[in-house]
């Protein structure tokens, strides 16, 4: 299990742990269950980032840019090029063989900087209110591997959409047990108990707006993600008949938004 979490930070970030421990291609091609955990050290560095910036006395805005950069610098872009990607192969391709094309094709096109480019103005827009509104930026933490697991269950519903030998990182991640499943769903879900718990203890502020945050307030959000990662899904079958590891990215994305969105609301 050692390796599979070290695989799992070396795969979804850019800590170079390769320098100090050799890891089998075996164990990344299982790293997908354990993708709601790299969230939770992907959100906290921006949870960290957010309430430094601000307890320097950084408005919202500013300190929300810090830690948007902050998990960019961390994952290298990962899911912000798998977007793009997405963007423009579904933007563009007309066939299946030409939509897999050009998202295997490392140049960005239109498509991509317009999805990339609506995505953050959205995102940024939307969580400067959410902390001017008084959430704790721990919220990054229950959204970020709450939103790892919705899309992490793509490999459940559908086959990979290329051969091993055709895939960007020339592995195809492995369909999981239903023992690792319940574990991806705990590692995706813990963070929002824990969150929700330490609200009632007023230990955090969680006021949105004149509203506590509630468990329903959270179930409320992650619902719509969920629907929006199942119409994806079924975009994603009906053009491609399967995934990719852009498509996984696009889902993330865009789950992530979705739940930031609804919380807002």
């Amino acid at each position: 299990m050692l390796k599979r979490i070290l695989a799992s930070i070396m795969f979804f970030t850019r800590i170079p742990l390769w320098r100090l421990v050799t890891v089998e291609k075996g164990y990344f091609e299982r790293v997908v269950p354990l993708w709601p955990l790299a969230g939770w050290l992907t959100g906290g560095v921006m949870a960290v980032v957010c309430w430094g910036a601000m307890a320097i006395g950084l408005p919202p805005s500013v300190s929300v840019i810090l830690a948007l950069a902050s998990r960019v610098l961390l994952t290298g872009a990962l899911h912000e090029d798998g977007f793009a990607d997405f963007c423009d192969g579904f933007g563009g391709g007309t066939s299946r063989e030409r939509t897999l094309a050009i998202m295997k094709d490392s140049h960005i096109g239109t498509y991509g900087v317009l999805g990339l480019v609506i995505y953050y103005l959205l995102l940024f827009a939307i969580l400067t209110h959410l902390l001017e509104y008084g959430l704790s930026p721990l919220v990054f933490i229950v959204a970020d591997s709450a939103c790892k697991w919705i899309s992490s269950t793509i490999i459940y519903f559908l086959p990979y959409a290329r051969p091993e030998s055709e895939a960007k990182n020339l592995l195809i991640y492995e369909r999981t047990p239903w023992g690792e499943r319940f574990l991806s769903l705990i590692l995706g879900l813990a963070p929002a108990c824990l969150f929700i718990y330490l609200c009632q203890l007023s230990i955090v502020n969680c006021q949105l707006s004149t509203v506590n945050c509630q468990l329903s307030t959270f179930a409320l959000s992650l619902l719509p993600a969920a629907i929006v990662a199942a119409a994806l899904f079924l975009l994603m079958r009906r053009r491609i008949g399967g995934y990719t590891g852009d498509c996984c990215g696009a889902t993330f994305i865009l789950t992530e938004l979705v739940f930031y969105l609804f919380l807002l609301i």
